[in-house]
């Protein structure tokens, strides 16, 4: 197999070192996502700022903390100071599918957590630190595609579903 057809996978940039959460900071750079890079497997993808907000930016989050309702047109993504967020995040899950669609892409590394790609919990809307089970814009959007998303926290299940794919057309 050439690095060209190993499978790719769509990760989240702020966890490639990339200063890009919402607070301008990253979120650290896990060994096994580096060698991922170093294969040439990664896209690197911020969601948010792929969809046009800026950084640092304020923090946002879904209330009821359901991406798939975001999806749906149910409930809106908003900033700490009620700011209406819910463009740039349905557009950026839309680049995000783009890229899935395009590099034939399975499988996701996800921030944990965020309203963009949360897969298990996000915040519940409310800026007090509440998380509850749901997923955000981005990784519902993918989840609709096919795509396994996991979080960061989550690397040894990531590696597997990907050794389990297929070289890449």
């Amino acid at each position: 197999m050439t690095r060209s057809d190993l499978p790719k996978v769509l990760v989240s940039a702020c966890l490639l070192g990339q200063p890009v959460r919402y607070d301008g900071r990253a979120s650290g750079h896990p060994d096994l996502l580096q060698q991922w890079q170093a294969e040439g497997r990664v896209l690197p993808l911020c969601p948010e700022v792929a969809g046009g907000l800026p950084t640092p930016r304020p923090p946002a989050e879904i209330p009821g903390g359901q991406g798939a309702q975001v999806l749906d047109g149910g409930v809106q993504v908003l900033t700490v100071a009620g700011e209406d967020v819910t463009a740039q995040f349905l557009a950026g899950a839309q680049q995000a599918l783009a890229l899935v669609r395009q590099h034939g892409i399975r499988v996701a590394v996800l921030k944990a957590g965020s309203p963009s790609c949360g897969n298990h919990l996000t915040y519940d809307g409310t800026f007090s630190g509440v998380k509850v089970p749901g997923a955000g814009v981005t990784t519902a959007l993918l989840r609709r595609e096919g795509v396994q998303v996991f979080s960061e926290l989550e690397l040894e299940q990531a590696r597997q579903a990907l050794a389990r794919l297929p070289a890449s057309p």
